[in-house]
Order: structure tokens, then sequence, then C-alpha cells
């Protein structure tokens, strides 16, 4: 079973390739993308398989654990019943020697097989109680750690279709929605906070979205994206200086944003920002950036 879920996860990269290689041919081949409803039915198919295996193997799973106990319990069982017949074969011989020589009465050989008998069952009882809580507690630890395992898969393959779902999604509304599904999912998720804080600038909504990425540096200070947003955010709250700043980490931490700082509409405001020159230029003089 888990090799059928490699499987399966190894289909949906493939497809995930496909994918990133015809977005990659010109957009004068295709007008519209018309592989979007196969590829969402293709990821529904393969979740709700997955969900069928994943079903399947907590029901045997279970029946599995059932049989060992029954097993455990029945060899307990066989083992204390086969125990108890040989000591009392073992004291009724004993017992009929001492009658015979006249040692001790049959009443006495009687109350001491007796006490003899219990003490055994009890301690065999006692160590056999122990052992199978033993099992069963080892049984249950593993059965946990594998539903937990398979939750966790289930998890990460539910968050993998809504990332995809969001990059082919072109409704901001919509894509903030699956944004939100996927904090459901893991609200420590830096990069959903950083692309939902991306989709409210789109849509003007600066403090909600400069919110977020307050959220998401907390989370993770090295994540650069997350610094060039709230970077945005402050330009368009006009809050320059904070806005400069941190888009100078937001580089600092990955050099290759600097080739996007033009292109970026948010920080057109900061084109007559000395800071931000300097950002641009660290060679140009302060007399001629002033």
């Amino acid at each position: 079973m888990p090799h059928k879920l490699i499987h399966k996860l190894l289909l949906v990269c493939c497809v995930i390739l496909n994918i990133s290689s015809v977005k990659a041919q010109p957009p004068a081949e295709i007008d519209e993308p018309l592989y979007k409803p196969f590829i969402e039915r293709y990821i529904l198919d393969e979740l709700k398989n997955l969900r069928q295996d994943q079903q399947f193997m907590r029901t045997e799973l279970t029946n599995k654990v059932a049989e060992a106990r029954l097993d455990a319990s029945d060899r307990a069982v066989r083992y204390t019943t086969d125990t108890v017949n040989n000591i009392f074969f073992i004291i009724t011989a004993a017992a009929s020697i001492l009658v015979l020589l006249g040692w001790r009465s049959l009443r006495e050989v009687r109350e001491t097989i007796k006490a003899q008998v219990e003490s055994q069952v009890s301690q065999m009882t006692l160590e056999y109680e122990k052992r199978l809580n033993e099992l069963e507690n080892k049984l249950v630890m593993r059965s946990e750690q594998i539903i937990s395992a398979q939750e966790k898969i289930s998890q990460t393959n539910q968050v993998h279709s809504l990332w995809m779902r969001a990059g082919l999604e072109t409704n901001l509304h919509e894509q903030i929605n699956i944004y939100d599904q996927i904090l459901e999912i893991n609200p420590d998720d830096v990069e959903a906070l950083t692309y939902k804080a991306d989709s409210l600038l789109d849509l003007g909504e600066a403090r909600w979205a400069l919110s977020l990425t307050n959220q998401a540096i907390d989370h993770d200070q090295e994540y650069a994206l997350a610094y060039w947003q709230r970077a945005c955010a402050e330009a368009a709250l006009g809050q320059y200086d904070e806005a400069v700043r941190d888009l100078e980490t937001a580089i600092l931490q990955s050099p290759a944003l600097k080739d996007e700082v033009a292109s970026e509409t948010a920080f057109e405001v900061l084109h007559d920002h000395l800071s931000f020159k300097k950002l641009l230029q660290p060679e140009l003089p302060d007399e001629e950036s002033s």
C-alpha cells in the first residue's frame, strides 16, 4: 500500500512538471489554457483514491491489531491452563506419595495444594496481565504513529492541491479563499501568509497586507519575500523609510530580487527617495543623489 501512495505522488509530480513545461511555451500557441479542468479533475480523483486507500489501510490495521490481541490472549490462556494442569499432576503425585508414606494427612495435603496452586496462578496471572498490557500499549502507540503519518500525508496532498489551484486561479478573491484554506490546515505557513498579502495589496487592502506580512516575519525572519511584501504595503501606506529598510533586507537575503525592483509598481512612489536611489545605485555620490 505505501508503494501505491508513492507511485501516485510521483504521478502527481509528473503532471506538475508537464504543467510547468506547458506554461513555459509562448502564449501565442494557446490563447486559453485547455488543461485546467482535466488537471483539477485528475487531482480530485487522486485525492479521492488516496482517501480510500487511507480508509482501507486504517480498517486493515484495526483488524490486524484485534487479531494480534486475540492471538496473544489465546496463547496466554493456553499456557496458563497447561501450567496449572502440570502443577496439579505434580502436586497430586507428590500428595499421593506423602499419604502412602504417612507423612501428612490428606487434609493437610489438600490445603497445601490449594495454597500453592492459588499462589502460582496468581503470580502467573499478574505476570501475563503485565505482558498483555505492555503489548497492548505498544500496539496502540504504533497504531497512533501510523495514523498520524497518514494524516500528515493527507494534509500534505491537500495543501499541494490547494497551491496548484491558487496558481491556476485568476480571481483575487478566490485566491484569498484558497490561501485561507491552506492556513486552516497550517496556520504558520509563511508562504501562504505572504501570497495572501500580495493578493490583498492588489485589492488595495494595504493595512491588512501589512498585518499578514508582520505575522509571516514573526514566524520566519529569513523569508525574503515577506520583507518584500511588507515593503510594498509600507510604500502604499506612505511609510517610505520603513519600506526602503524592508526592501534592503529582502535584497540582502535574496539578491535576485534586486532585478525586480524597477518593474515593481508598488515602489514607483519611492523613485525620488534618496535612500531608495542609494539602494539601487550604491556607488552614486550623495551630492549627485540629492
